[in-house]
């Protein structure tokens, strides 16, 4: 399974437009295949949408939006509104849930680091599965991958709540019980602790159509 992740910089106050287009055109689009997910952002950077669609693989990704292109309401007519676009392919981790249509937030944090290089993804993995279980009993995940296609060296985690304070209080829990973050867990059981270059972080709301709300 791959998440193709597609991350829209928008002109100021285009947000509602945009996902109005979006919405309607993909009425017609999700006979093709599934939306995964549809969000804009609410605290960091603003005016951007970010919506995911999952394959089997990239043959899939290929053959589907093809046959959506064909259909000739595809893409959406949302290109005037456009600042900047790009496009991730992410694998994920094997702790890792499926995305699914649920009801999960509707505040969600995406949390976005580029490793240092490649090797310390193995790193990451291990403290990941370390502390994983322990985490999730406080709060659920939404999604942990890694890219594949893009931006390299990508490593998102995505955490729902159902408030801001929900999370201030859920990640003070999980730091004083000493099972998050995973440089916690690299101190308290002596394993290396992955080296990053930048991180960002930011909240994210679903729109009326995305499956995960």
């Amino acid at each position: 399974m791959i998440y193709e992740m597609r991350t829209y910089d928008l002109k100021p106050h285009s947000v509602p437009e945009v996902e109005q287009r979006f919405a309607e055109a993909y009425e017609i689009r999700k006979k093709h295949s599934l939306l995964a997910a549809f969000w804009h952002t609410e605290i960091g950077p603003l005016n951007q949408i970010v919506h995911v669609w999952g394959y089997k693989d990239l043959n899939e990704r290929t053959r589907i939006r093809a046959e959506a292109v064909k259909d000739g309401t595809w893409p959406p007519k949302i290109k005037d509104f456009i600042v900047n676009m790009r496009s991730d392919i992410m694998v994920p981790l094997a702790v890792s849930p499926e995305l699914k249509p649920a009801t999960l937030g509707p505040y969600f944090e995406m949390r976005t680091y580029t490793l240092a290089s490649g090797a310390e993804l193995p790193k990451l993995i291990a403290l990941w599965e370390k502390g994983i279980a322990d985490r999730v009993k406080l709060s659920p995940l939404c999604a942990a991958w890694v890219s594949e296609l893009g931006a390299l060296n990508k490593f998102v985690h995505i955490w729902p709540y159902k408030s801001i304070e929900e999370r201030n209080a859920t990640r003070d829990k999980a730091k004083a019980a000493g099972v998050w973050p995973p440089s916690l867990l690299a101190k308290k059981h002596n394993m290396p602790a992955y080296q990053m270059t930048a991180q960002e972080n930011k909240i994210l709301m679903p729109s009326a159509f995305s499956p995960i709300q």
